[in-house]
């Protein structure tokens, strides 16, 4: 049976989806004018400048720490720091894949193969191609790669076709789902590699040396600074925390949020990027951890918007929606991480029954 919307299972937190009107692109069209007016996507050449700097000069006096207490199990106490660094660098490429830093696209390019390859072992053009294909079509079970079936299920299609260790998998999955972000720091540098194979020409050449670039630096540098039982810990530590804070920031922005049905999406811009996704609430230590994430709902209607910009335009977004009648979802980090987990169990619930 085709239903014209894939719901969430809290859709009273949403309240009633109003039909979308024949002119969907007129919705979008008045903020789009309100924001530009008021200058919201205009880049930050100077914040971002900062940022990175700042974000580099940290990186170096945390590789200076390790240097000067490698020898001690103290080391490991530089490890979360790492982890923390490591998310900011991955924050700063994603925003040069939307070009939020600068309009020029080999400037772009080269601050995301900086942040991503070399820093990082994270192939800047997957990342691109992949995350680009999410925002076109967020939580589309066809064309959204993050909602695709793979380790994780999102739909319960999906999960009526898991057997064996994957069907274990799907009934546990909302349990296993902060334990297996753990893994998300080592399975991104798996993906680039395999991504080279569809890379071709100097791309290939490219990403393929910095990927090969960070291994072999990363490794040299913990064996150079540390025993081979601290590197090891180190390294572990740090690649499962990394992974963790990526998971944090990435889980609460669409899991358990609708989903257009793959035969009947008619939704316009607006509605796409709004109803599919969810924002954060909270202060200044929660725009810092989730990297802006937090606005969403902003950032998917307006990619190339400036990470500080975000924070602006979320009055006008809030106001615009409910002028139109479009369910604005916004709830608390913990909330948001129930929701998810909750959508997640409620997905895996038939194949428990059948147990």
């Amino acid at each position: 049976m085709s239903l014209a919307v894939r719901t969430a299972p809290d859709p009273a937190a949403r309240g009633v989806v109003p039909p979308s009107p024949t002119d969907t692109g007129s919705e979008f069209t008045p903020l789009l004018k309100d924001v530009k007016g008021r200058g919201l996507l205009e880049r930050r050449t100077g914040w971002y400048v900062g940022t990175i700097v700042s974000n580099a000069l940290a990186l170096a006096a945390v590789i200076t720490g390790t240097a000067l207490i490698g020898g001690s199990w103290w080391v490991l106490a530089l490890a979360p720091v790492l982890a923390v660094l490591s998310a900011r660098t991955a924050f700063i490429g994603h925003d040069a894949g939307h070009a939020q830093i600068t309009a020029n696209r080999s400037v772009s390019r080269v601050i995301g193969l900086i942040h991503g390859n070399l820093l990082l072992g994270m192939s800047y053009s997957w990342w691109n191609q992949k995350h680009n294909r999410h925002h076109a079509n967020p939580n589309h079970i066809d064309k959204d790669p993050d909602v695709a079936a793979d380790v994780l299920v999102f739909t319960s299609e999906q999960a009526a076709t898991r057997t064996g260790f994957r069907g274990w998998l799907t009934r546990h999955q909302a349990w296993l789902f902060f334990p297996l972000t753990l893994l998300e720091g080592l399975a991104l540098k798996v993906y680039g590699f395999q991504d080279l194979r569809r890379q071709s020409g100097r791309e290939r050449l490219v990403e393929g040396a910095l990927l090969v670039a960070h291994v072999v630096g990363y490794t040299a540098l913990l064996l150079t600074v540390m025993p081979l039982g601290h590197a090891l810990v180190f390294a572990a530590l740090h690649q499962a925390l990394f992974g963790l804070h990526l998971g944090m920031a990435f889980a609460p922005n669409h899991k358990g949020m609708e989903m257009p049905d793959p035969e009947g999406d008619k939704w316009g811009h607006l509605r796409r990027q709004v109803l599919t996704s969810r924002n954060i609430k909270g202060g200044i230590l929660t725009d810092w951890f989730l990297g802006g994430l937090n606005y969403q709902i902003e950032h998917h209607l307006f990619p190339s918007m400036p990470r500080p910009h975000l924070r602006l335009a979320q009055p006008m977004v809030k106001a615009h929606c409910r002028e139109l009648g479009i369910p604005f979802v916004e709830t608390g980090l913990v909330d948001s991480y129930r929701q998810a987990l909750r959508h997640m169990y409620e997905v895996g619930e038939p194949l428990r029954v059948d147990i």
